[in-house]
């Protein structure tokens, strides 16, 4: 296992952002939002949008512990969106291998 992290930017509001393109294997996920932003940002798979993403405000975040239950998540099938435009959600996470 290792750990990584990364910035997210959701450069227009409105308009979903891939995590990552990768195929690797995700444990554990954690987003945050970041200090700075204006409004909400929106946490989902492929259709997150203001209306069915999982909401963050500012320093807010959400946790996913995949390995808890003996599993892990694919690293590309999650999306972050935002309400303000250049709003950024920060990504750690622990990947297999």
């Amino acid at each position: 296992m290792k750990f990584d992290s990364i910035t997210v930017n959701v450069g227009t509001a409105g308009t979903r952002v891939q995590v990552s393109n990768t195929t690797q294997k995700v444990r554990w996920i954690k987003f945050s939002a970041k200090t700075g932003n204006s409004g909400l940002t929106y946490v989902g798979i492929s259709d997150v949008a203001a209306a069915n993403g999982y909401e963050l405000s500012a320093n807010d975040s959400l946790e996913l512990d995949f390995g808890a239950h003996g599993g892990s998540e694919v690293l590309n099938v999650f999306y972050v969106d935002a309400a303000t435009n250049n709003d950024k959600v920060d990504v750690a996470m622990i990947l297999d291998g």
